[in-house]
């Protein structure tokens, strides 16, 4: 895991590699070469994980000196390859994945990246072909930003290494500002939420031909890899949680290769509870005494409480835990911070918790962590799912089934029935259902109308920011589990969650693993499409049966969701109540003409007064603000 810098055209600026020091604070290389459209310049910064020698340092170049790599990820299966490279003939001077890397691309070129396993973003300079290829991996959990235009083109690690660059502003993309205050959404595009720095999405990739390329010319991106958009087989539930099972611990497996300490975050939830205890049986099974160190961010509150999760898992592996108790003013004080990482904007005060993980596996000498992201997407995870389910049953006419479901949610999660249906039914409700249950549907309130600017409404283009995901990715409309999963994957939610992943913990020079995203794994919890995800009142079914015997039974059955969750709306009415109504009011002094002001003061009083719930928006627009003061982004 470490952070990297190349560019063509422009000026040689080694200083564009140390913005990103705390990707790796191990070590740090930089070259720089001629070619036809002009200087080309190669920087990175090491954390070293595989292969601790100075000889695995980068850029690193190809024993005969044609091929040069910088590379930020981590390959899992990359003694395999090297095994099958050795049986064709190739030598090894080092034990890195980074070589394997360069002498596979040398052997296979572009196709090299259908046998990868793992995270990574990487670009390859070949001197005698004066070609440069960049790619980043299957799912984007590596990012690979990049600016092009008449002065070069430039790629980088962190977007904040390509400010400054000659005929690069700051000014803010105005339609990925509404994606984000409407619904949260980054990453979801090729655009950033700078108008002039755009990113390779995961599978993708780019390929220069520098005798024929100059800058100011288009920039082409392929698409090397795609999920699955398909439902497979049939499969019975034995049969699937066997697979996964399979699937699971192999990926777990092969994301402990490191040759430095691995742990793993724990929130108690069954994605971070299930990595842990297959990483203890795995390594009980390879003879090894050492303990797994677990860090877990943990909170008085009790509606956000799951330390007795934790302490269920700890006792039932031989995990070494440590325990953080977040407070609501260092979050705010700590925002700053976060935000110079994230490089954009975040759309919740949980990333605190989870920047407070990193923290403290940093001062525990951990650094490898394991982590769950990217199970929820593919397995329904998330409650809203529940509606998705309940319109197929309906329109199947699975009345047993739409039956145990609204029993089981009324048992497991507090729903009523009659909320249930009439949530279902939607506008073809009958109005006495709508009467009856009225105090809890959803009707205008004071301040929802808070982005009704002239701003907003321009940059908000046809249906919404959901329905502008499904459009670019051509993906189908939403009516049940299996594309649910689809759009979670490809822009709803995984990529800014990978993005808040992977700045959080090279903040702290900490490399993140996700073995929930092992393309294998991924590939065949999609093509289960509706099976085995939602049954009655269960999220992640398969999940729950392929770990039975393995995760403690209290963690396996449990049926809330919370995962580093913070107590926002306590926080938010007592003692953070000031500084949320400061913040707010910045961001509307700074950006007078994004936001409707009157609605927005009426949404934040009645939030903050108990009249309505406090959801994602007030954080949203103080932390949007916050981020525009601090690069000085402009409308």
């Amino acid at each position: 895991m470490c952070g990297l810098y190349a560019s063509i055209g422009f000026a040689p600026d080694p200083s564009r590699i140390e913005r990103v020091a705390h990707r790796g604070p191990d070590g740090q290389g930089w070259r720089v070469f001629d070619s036809a459209a002009g200087p080309i310049s190669l920087g990175h910064r090491r954390l070293s994980i595989i292969d601790l020698e100075e000889r695995a340092a980068q850029p690193m170049a190809s024993e005969d000196g044609r091929y040069w790599l910088v590379y930020n990820g981590e390959i899992y299966n990359f003694l395999e390859l090297k095994a099958e490279l050795q049986a064709k003939g190739v030598g090894f001077r080092t034990a890195s994945d980074s070589e394997v890397i360069l002498a596979g691309y040398a052997q296979w070129g572009p196709a090299l990246l259908d046998r990868l396993m793992g995270m990574f973003a990487f670009v390859i300079w070949d001197a005698r072909e004066q070609t440069l290829f960049a790619a980043r991996d299957r799912f984007g959990i590596k990012p690979l930003y990049f600016v092009a235009n008449s002065c070069g083109l430039a790629f980088a690690s962190e977007i904040k290494q390509l400010h400054g660059l000659a005929g690069v502003s700051t000014r803010i993309n105005t339609a990925r500002a509404y994606d984000f205050l409407s619904a949260g959404y980054t990453d979801h595009t090729s655009e950033t939420l700078f108008l002039d720095v755009r990113q390779l999405r995961g599978g993708e990739c780019l390929t220069l031909d520098l005798t024929r390329w100059t800058p100011g010319h288009d920039a082409p991106v392929h698409r090397w890899y795609d999920i699955p958009r398909s439902r497979g087989e049939k499969m019975s539930e034995p049969a699937a949680a066997a697979r996964f099972r399979e699937l699971f611990i192999d990926s777990v497996r092969l994301h402990l290769r490191s040759d430095v300490r691995v742990g793993s975050c724990l929130s108690g939830g069954l994605d971070s509870s299930a990595i842990v205890s297959v990483m203890d049986r795995l390594l009980k099974d390879g003879g090894s005494g050492d303990p797994i160190h677990t860090v877990s961010a943990c909170y008085r509150a009790k509606e956000v409480d799951e330390k007795p999760f934790m302490e269920a898992v700890v006792a039932h592996t031989r995990a070494t835990p440590h325990y953080i108790y977040p407070d609501p003013e260092t979050a705010f004080a700590a925002a700053e911070k976060i935000t110079w990482h994230q490089d954009e904007p975040y759309g919740s005060t949980s990333i605190y918790s989870q920047w407070c993980v990193f923290e403290e596996a940093k001062r525990q000498s951990v650094k490898v962590m394991l982590d769950g992201q990217g199970a929820d997407e593919q397995l329904a995870g998330y409650h809203g799912g529940f509606w998705y389910q309940q319109q197929a049953l309906l329109r199947a006419g699975a009345w047993p089934q739409l039956l145990r479901l609204m029993l089981e949610r009324r048992r497991w999660h507090g729903l009523g029935l009659i909320h249930q249906l009439t949530e279902s039914l939607g506008p073809h409700a009958p109005a006495w259902l709508k009467a009856w249950t009225k105090p809890v549907l959803a009707s205008p309130q004071a301040g929802d109308g808070w982005l009704s600017s002239d701003l907003m409404a321009s940059a908000a283009g046809g249906g919404g920011a959901l329905a502008g995901v499904l459009e670019r990715d051509g993906l189908p409309a939403l009516s049940g589990i299996g594309e649910l999963c689809l759009a979670f994957m490809k822009g709803v939610s995984l990529p800014f969650l990978l993005r808040y992943e992977d700045r959080n913990s090279m903040a702290h020079s900490v490399e993140a693993r996700v073995p929930f995203l092992d393309h294998r794994l991924v590939e065949f919890n999609l093509q289960l499409w509706d099976q085995h995800k939602i049954v009655g009142g269960d999220t992640k079914r398969v999940l729950r049966a392929a770990m039975a015997g393995i995760l403690p039974e209290a963690v396996r059955q449990r049926r809330d969701k919370l995962g580093f969750s913070t107590p926002e709306q306590r926080w938010f009415r007592g003692p953070l109540r000031p500084l949320v109504e400061q913040g707010v009011r910045e961001t509307l002094a700074r950006y007078p003409d994004l936001l409707n002001r009157s609605q927005v003061e009426a949404y934040m009083k009645a939030a903050l007064d108990g009249d309505r719930p406090v959801d994602f928006t007030l954080w949203k627009i103080i932390n949007f603000g916050m981020w525009g003061r601090m690069f000085n982004a402009s409308l």
